[in-house]
Formats: structure tokens, sequence, C-alpha cells
């Protein structure tokens, strides 16, 4: 017994290994055209061309009209399945295939088009692996047919198309073009932008290249020297990129928006081939990412495993509207028990990795807003040590000559101590007050006095004198809630300036609160006058 049990204990440790699939992207869009069917069936024509470029054989000739088939090969597997009722037809592919790289690992691709009448035909398509790795190191890439579907057929995701090429923005007029396609509240998919040094015409990064990974998931767009400054003349320095930069702008941007969210990569970060590829490999990998996030599953994209099983289901209610035999029934039902049984494993497959995708998104967000809070905390420290010192670091400040330097100025100088809220952004860009340091000192305020007495007491700030005709106040009937990072914040202070002056180059209004958790003054509202139910 004891040698059984000595031969056994290297085997001991030993794991069954387990396969799991996890999803790496998804396209979804419109084909728009007068004939849904034709485009339909165009754009599937694509996917077989590209399926018998996998396989290396002819697909059966029924596969080109839209049919259903089935061509079972040894790892690969391309089947379809056409669903025709009277208010949709559908059309789902899928096929199997083994890495050529890594063994163990294969991949999975799904398509359906689709359309109902009156409306436009649709388009999407998955990308999933079934690996046993614990980490995935990929690069994800769209399958080829979704560039010649976006080429051949012209795939709108959104209010834009997907580009078979990156858009190229060279003058300041074109510059126009690039402001109105970032801020368009239709786009759906990131655009990562490209930009061109003073000296050269081309960016670090190949364009076209990039583009090929990712048609229908981002917008891949290069912008020369002077459409550059017209991005910088439209949003400023904190929202634009230039000089052989990269940022990637996610959608529903706009001026008042943190910079923070749309990230920007330095031209310092590509300059070697290295850094360059890894650059890409993670643009890749955001883009990939957001479609998983943008998109719905039995939504926006379809599975093959719901398509198969709801035609399973209109195969059983047609054999019964036709009183088949009993046997042929009992068939039929078992194929669509089988069919539900594999979709449910599937289902729960999905559900757990995206419960774990979902817990890492979490920690790692813990772990940033920590980060930010103990970085804001140390800035707070550093402050107090240096007036400590009789030496005040705000004392020195070059106040902001104009509103287009405002938010960067409070970006650069405040940070820990003062934040702006996204409404606050939005109503320094352009607005009529025209103190622009007044309205400067106003914060400096904030952000040192104000503030240092909400976190360590010292007196009421009821009716403080801020500066020369300039006071504090409790806002009353004024306080409002506002969002921001995910929590609810009441605005229950405001600084404004003396009179009941309603004229907007005069009147000074600037509506905070102070969060105890950061430890800063957030500023709701700045510098009109908010108009309220009270007002």
């Amino acid at each position: 017994m004891t040698a059984f049990r000595d031969a056994l204990a290297p085997l001991a440790g030993y794991k069954p290994r387990v396969l799991r699939e996890r999803e790496i992207l998804r396209v979804a869009g419109i084909l728009p055209g007068v004939d849904p069917g034709t485009i339909a069936r165009k754009a599937a024509a694509e996917v077989l061309k590209w399926a018998q470029k996998q396989v290396g054989k002819r697909v059966p000739n029924p596969a080109w009209d839209g049919e259903s088939f089935d061509l079972p090969l040894p790892g690969r597997d391309p089947s379809a399945i056409r669903l025709k009722t009277d208010s949709s037809d559908l059309w789902a592919f899928r096929m199997h295939r083994p890495d050529r790289d890594v063994p163990g690992r294969a991949w999975t691709t799904e398509v359906v088009l689709g359309h109902v009448p009156g409306e436009a035909a649709w388009f999407s398509t998955r990308l999933l692996v079934a690996t046993d790795e614990t980490k995935l190191a990929i690069e994800p890439a769209v399958p080829g047919f979704a560039r010649q579907v976006a080429g051949q057929c012209g795939l709108l995701v959104g209010t834009q198309r997907a580009g078979y090429r990156p858009e190229v923005f060279v003058s300041d007029d074109s510059g126009d073009a690039l402001l109105d396609h970032l801020l368009d509240a239709g786009r759906v998919l990131p655009t990562i932008l490209l930009t061109c040094s003073d000296d050269e015409n081309t960016p670090l990064l190949d364009a076209d290249q990039l583009n090929g990974f990712l048609p229908g998931l981002a917008h891949v767009a290069v912008a020369h020297h002077d459409a550059c400054w017209r991005l910088t003349e439209g949003f400023g320095k904190r929202l634009s990129v230039f000089g052989g930069a990269v940022r990637i702008y996610l959608p529903g941007f706009d001026e008042a928006d943190h910079p923070y969210r749309h990230r920007l990569v330095p031209r310092e970060a590509l300059r070697s081939v290295g850094a360059a590829v890894r650059v890409q490999s993670w643009l890749r990998e955001t883009a990939a990412r957001f479609s998983l996030l943008r998109t719905r599953l039995g939504r926006d994209v379809l599975s093959f495993a719901a398509i198969r099983s709801a035609s399973l289901e209109v195969r059983q209610a047609n054999l019964s509207a036709r009183s088949a035999s009993e046997a042929e029934q009992v068939v039929a039902l078992k194929a669509q028990i089988e069919a539900l049984q594999r979709q449910l494993a599937t289902l729960e497959e999905e559900q757990s990795y995206s419960l774990d995708e979902y817990q890492k998104e979490r920690e790692r967000a813990e772990a940033v807003e920590a980060q930010a809070q103990n970085a804001a905390l140390r800035i707070q420290r550093l402050t107090a040590l240096l007036r400590e010192g009789r030496q005040d670091p705000d004392s020195r400040l070059k106040l902001p000559e104009i509103w287009a330097d405002f938010a960067d100025w409070v970006d650069e100088n405040l940070a820990g101590r003062l934040l702006l809220a996204p409404a606050a952004r939005r109503g320094v860009r352009k607005p009529e007050y025209d103190g622009v340091e007044t309205a400067a000192r106003c914060l400096l305020w904030l952000a040192a006095e104000a503030r240092d007495r909400f976190a360590n007491g010292g007196g009421s700030l009821s009716k403080v004198s801020v500066l020369d005709g300039i006071r504090n106040a409790p806002c009353g009937a004024d306080a409002y809630d506002f969002q921001l990072g995910g929590r609810t914040h009441t605005a229950d202070w405001h600084i404004k300036n003396g009179g009941n002056t309603r004229d907007p180059g005069r009147c000074l209004r600037i509506y905070f609160c102070y969060d105890p958790q950061s430890q800063q003054i957030i500023v709701a509202s700045m510098p009109a006058h908010r108009r309220t139910g009270a007002t």
C-alpha cells in the first residue's frame, strides 16, 4: 500500500487543464444602403472569402446564396445558419481555428448579419479565445474581413463610418473638421489621434498598420502641425495633442473634460522601436476592452449560440404545425435541448469571465483612487510645511491673464487642494465675466485659507471677506447637488461680489463644497451666476 501511495505521489499535485473561453472584442454597426438584403449578402461574401483562406478549401455553393451550411474539417469547422421569418432575416456564421503559435489555444470567430423590413442591415462580429493560460498575452486585432466590410459596404458605427483608411487632417480648415469629429455626440468609438512633429510629415506610429488592426473598434487619424494648432486653440493645451505625441479620445468628449480621461502618450515614449511597439499594443488592447464595455450581448451583438437555439425552436414549431411524426419531433427536441445546454454553458462561462474582469477593474480603480488620495494628502502636507517655515508656495504664483489658460493654471498649481468639476471647467472656457485674475485669487483663497479651515477648524466661513468687495457665504436656497467621481456632492457655499448685479461681465459667483474624503475644495460652477428656482 505504501509503495502504491509513493508511486502516485508525483501525481498528487497534478491539476487538469481548465479551458476557459474569453471574449476579446466586439464590432457592431449598420450597413447603410437602399437594399439591405443585397448589402448583407455582399458583406457575407467578404466573410466567406476570409473563411476560405483560413481553411484552404472552398465553402459549399449554398453558402454564397446566404443559406445554412456545415464544413467539418479537422480543427476548423466553418458553419452558418440562415434564420428567415416574416419579421427578420438573419445569417449567423461561426468558425473555430487553432492558434498558429500557442499549443492548446483556439480562436472562435462569430458573425451575424441581418435586417428587418424598413431598416438598414446590421453587422456584428465577435472574437473569442479558449485557453488554459492564466495570463493571456495577446495583441487584439479585428478579423480581416471586417476591414473589407468597412471598405466595400460602408460600416457605420454610431453616426460615423468605420475607417477603411486613417483620416488625415493637414490644414487649419481641416482642423475644424477634426474638432467636429471629436465633439460629435454620435461618436461611439475611441479616436486614436497620431500627430506629426513640426519638421515631419508622418507620425512615429504606423497609422495604416494600426488602422488595419482596429476597423470598427476605433477611429485612427493623423494630424499635421496646422491641424494640431487648431485643436489647441479649440480645447487648450490640456486637452490637445501635438509634436509627435499620441492621444486616445474616448466618446463623450467635450472641451470641459478632465485631461486624464483621454490618455496622452508623449513623443518621448515613442522614440525607440520597442517603445512604439508597446504603445501600439496598449492602444489595441484599450480599443478591444472598450468594445466589450460599450456593447451589450443580446442587444448590440447577437451570439451564434442564440441564433442556433432560435433556429431550432422555429424548426420545432414548424414540425408541430405540420403534424410531423413523433420520431421527427423527438429528434428535433433533443437537438434543441442540446443547443440550449451549450448556450447555457457558454453564458455561464461568459458571466464568470465578466465577473472576474469586473473584480480586476474594481481593484484597479480602488488602487488608483487610493494613490490619488495619497498624492493629494502629500501635496497638502508639503504645502503646510512650507507655510510653517514662512514660505507661502502661492505667493510667487503667476496668475492667468486669459480664460483659455485658467483651467490649466488650476490643474498645475492647485492640484491636491482644489478641483474643478466638469461644469466649472465648461464655465471658464469663454465666460462673459472679465475678471480672470480676480477669479484666480478667489480660488487661491479657497485652496489655502478656506480648505485649511474646513479641514482643521478655525471659525465660521460665513460672510468672510475674500477680496475687496467679494465675500464668502452659504448658498442657502441656492444650494444644489452635483455628481463627481461616482459620488453626489452638495454645492452649499459660494463666493460672490457685492451688490445685486446681474451683468455677466461684472457678476462673479463661485459655487463650491468641501470634500472631507479627499480633503479638497470642489468648485462646482463658476464664474457666472447660476439660475435656480430661488433666483
